[in-house]
């Protein structure tokens, strides 16, 4: 299994509104492409950014799960984050592997 992971640091000014977004519109559509078998969203308690710090983490089973969302499915579901807040966030992303 594998633990996709998003962190991502919104501004102050944009936080609720995406907060809002990624519960009620974003997590849905990752989770309804049937790529992913769960899902969590975190918030960094003690993270030294400006703005705040957010993990979105989504477990596939494998890794033909995790390439055909990469391939199929994320570039369209990126742009619409990059469109409703350009310029407010950062982020990165990270895959692992559970080994116990």
């Amino acid at each position: 299994m594998l633990l996709y992971n998003v962190t991502i640091i919104i501004e102050d000014a944009s936080a609720d509104a995406w907060l809002q977004w990624m519960q009620e519109e974003h997590i849905p559509d990752v989770m309804a492409t049937g790529m992913f078998v769960s899902s969590r969203l975190l918030k960094v308690v003690d993270s030294p950014n400006e703005g705040l710090t957010y993990c979105a983490q989504y477990v596939a089973q494998s890794m033909a799960e995790y390439e055909t969302y990469q391939s199929q499915f994320e570039p369209a579901l990126q742009e619409d984050l990059n469109t409703r807040f350009r310029d407010k966030f950062v982020s990165f992303r990270t895959l692992m592997e559970y080994v116990a």
